[in-house]
């Protein structure tokens, strides 16, 4: 099983980004399904404008990944993540290790929240590009 999570760097810790569709990149977690623990981790860039209007939904499933632990997202990216078979889990906020921690131990629910304020102080969403294509950064 894959994970994946909207990353960005504070202070020099991975942290989830509050909103997915502004990640840095995105934090790929491979679990093993029998043991349920980390296997893998890898950091994959975030393709330009990568939020419910690009193909980032389709290129993470492609990649395999099932679930995704989230701060926030509009409705537009919940449904078209669930639409190619993503688990969405909104409301994580914090360290990643801690988010992957808690998710492993079963303690990560969805809060149901749905992001709504595009376009509010500066807060919108980039729906005019297409996402190029995942790339694992170096």
């Amino acid at each position: 099983m894959k994970l994946a999570l909207p990353t960005k760097t504070v202070d020099g810790k991975a942290v989830v980004d509050s909103h997915f569709g502004h990640c840095e990149y995105f934090t790929v977690v491979c679990v093993d399904d029998a043991t349920r623990t980390e296997t893998s981790r890898v950091r994959v860039e975030a393709p330009e404008g990568c939020g419910c209007k690009s193909n980032v939904a389709e290129l993470l499933a492609a990649d395999g990944v099932t679930v995704m632990l989230a701060g926030n997202m509009g409705q537009g990216a919940v449904d078209r993540l669930a639409g190619v078979g993503i688990e969405v889990l909104r409301g994580c906020e914090g360290e990643l290790d801690q988010i992957i921690s808690d998710w492993l131990a079963g303690k990560v629910v969805d809060n149901a929240e749905i992001c709504d304020h595009h376009d509010e102080d500066g807060h919108s969403c980039h729906h005019e590009h297409e996402a190029p294509g995942l790339k694992p950064l170096s």
